[in-house]
């Protein structure tokens, strides 16, 4: 209900939203997907770009589906690492959720996707895009006034995307 909330709140910040300034990642190892969902919505309300200046893993990489591709761009340090989403399972080793991993691929946009396909698949081996790949698929950076945060939740850094998200509340921060 949470989310379902902040989602109608950040939809309509959107709307009449538009600022100047911009967020930089620049090193993000992720985390649970629910938490960056949360704040990838609002970041997405504020109406501020978005600058991958850096390694952008795990969870951090549904920035590319959240935030509007218009206002992403990527410079040559940035580096997304994808895997497929996992929980710990009963003696503390990962277990793979498929239900998160779909969610995640319904997350990112068709081009990322099939990227991704491409190579295979989300697995549980960490995959990168950067280089001229990304800058292929994302504008590259100019010299933008950046905002000094992350859009990373303060709490909870795990490297890996928890499937502790309900798919519709999920599927509805996807960008237009």
């Amino acid at each position: 209900m949470r989310i379902a909330a902040l989602l109608g709140a950040a939809l309509a910040a959107s709307a009449v939203s538009h600022a100047s300034a911009a967020v930089r990642i620049k090193a993000d190892p992720g985390g649970q997907i629910g938490p960056y969902l949360e704040t990838l919505v609002a970041l997405r309300g504020s109406g501020e770009r978005v600058i991958i200046d850096g390694p952008c893993l795990s969870a951090c990489t549904m920035v590319l589906g959240v935030i509007p591709h218009n206002r992403i761009c990527v410079t040559p340090r940035a580096r997304l690492g994808f895997h497929a989403a996992w929980h710990p399972g009963e003696n503390g080793r990962p277990v793979t959720s498929r239900e998160a991993t779909q969610l995640l691929m319904k997350i990112y946009p068709q081009h990322v996707r099939d990227w991704i396909t491409k190579r295979g698949g989300l697995t549980a081996r960490m995959m990168y895009l950067s280089g001229p790949e990304l800058a292929a698929m994302y504008q590259t950076c100019g010299g933008e006034r950046t905002a000094h945060r992350a859009p990373a939740p303060a709490a909870d850094h795990r490297p890996a995307a928890s499937a502790q998200t309900p798919p519709v509340a999920a599927a509805s921060a996807i960008a237009p």
